[in-house]
């Protein structure tokens, strides 16, 4: 049973777009297992497209996250941290097909929620209290909330985690709650600094900074044991708007396919197990590297519906102000290929 994280510390890869579309074919291709989102940005934007997209799905994370009891990952939070124990997962999560009819039925979520932001203060807090002989390290308690929580479930569940670009401390429990990473990254070299960047939060620097080294999450996490997860996949994103024309250059730049590689090299069991290790850059690439090619209309026009791409069919649809906006037979072969293509990855 694995959980994975979808992240990376630089804005606008796509996370939450991806989110929905792997999470919901994965679901689709997989009807024997139970799949559980859990959307750990405050923006609430993956949870939006699971339940509905645009305005009904809006509507619908309000409504759950203004329960007197939220179901939400806010109120599945609180209540960890008020029981000092593992919630019951059924009080706090969905059966989305419930709100959003056009979903598999073995597709869950645990709803993200704007208060998310407003509680990390609470969580920091409750992270940093001073230990007291006989009880667990407040730290490493409240990192591995969704830890004990993925431990909890059976195997027949597959978990992905939305993120926040931020490294703020609800994505470092999405981080410890999570087995794999899946990395999306843009095709421009500012992705190379970026991933540079998430290795280092990861997993730290060598040497650690002489000042803040010991401060930092990879050294807390290190000093207590805690797991951090294995790069599994990166995945190259090109998403564009709709009616907008696609790029024309490869999903991965040199300088950041060569950033990953080094870090494989130097580092390899930070990357999860292949049943041929890679020897080469191009075997690296191959077996590490995926391409979520372009979308173009289709899959944006999906996510802002709220619908599996497997259940667009072509036509006009609305789209914020544009009444009309015209999705292709052949866009959304293209794209469900290209999801295809990253989910059967998924699991090895």
């Amino acid at each position: 049973m694995q959980a994975y994280a979808i992240w990376n510390n630089k804005g606008g890869t796509g996370k939450s777009t991806i989110s929905f579309h792997i999470a919901s074919r994965f679901a689709e291709l997989n009807p024997n297992r139970k799949i559980l989102v859990v959307d750990l940005c405050p923006q609430a934007n993956s949870s939006m497209l699971i339940l509905g997209g645009g305005l009904a799905g809006e509507k619908e994370v309000l409504g759950l996250c203004s329960q007197s009891i939220p179901k939400s990952v806010v109120g599945y939070i609180s209540n960890a941290i008020l029981s000092r124990g593992i919630p019951k997962l059924d009080n706090f999560s969905i059966q989305v097909s419930t709100l959003n009819k056009q979903m598999p039925d073995n597709l869950f979520l645990l709803s993200g929620d704007g208060n998310l932001e407003l509680m990390a203060p609470a969580l920091n807090d409750e992270a940093m209290r001073t230990p007291f002989p006989g009880l667990a390290d407040p730290w490493k308690w409240v990192h591995e909330i969704f830890t004990r929580m993925r431990l909890e479930l059976s195997d027949e569940w597959t978990v992905f985690f939305d993120t926040n670009p931020s490294f703020s401390i609800y994505t470092e429990l999405a981080v410890c709650g999570a087995t794999r990473l899946l990395v999306p990254v843009n095709a421009d070299d500012s992705s190379r600094v970026a991933v540079k960047a998430l290795f280092a939060l990861l997993y730290g620097t060598n040497p650690p900074h002489q000042f803040f080294g010991n401060y930092t999450f990879a050294a807390r996490a290190l000093q207590r044991g805690i797991s951090i997860p294995t790069v599994h996949l990166a995945i190259g994103n090109r998403f564009t708007q709709y009616k907008g024309a696609a790029a024309a250059f490869a999903a991965f730049s040199d300088a950041t396919a060569d950033q990953l590689h080094g870090e494989f090299t130097s580092s390899p069991q930070r990357f999860s197990n292949r049943d041929a290790p890679a020897t080469n850059r191009q075997e690296f690439l191959d077996a590490y590297v995926v391409e979520l090619r372009d979308f173009n209309t289709a899959g944006v026009v999906a996510a802002h519906l709220g619908t599996p791409l497997s259940k667009m069919r072509q036509d006009y649809y609305p789209v914020h102000s544009d009444p009309d906006v015209k999705v292709n037979k052949s866009q959304i072969t293209v794209g469900l290929q290209a999801i295809d293509n990253v989910v059967k990855r998924i699991e090895l």
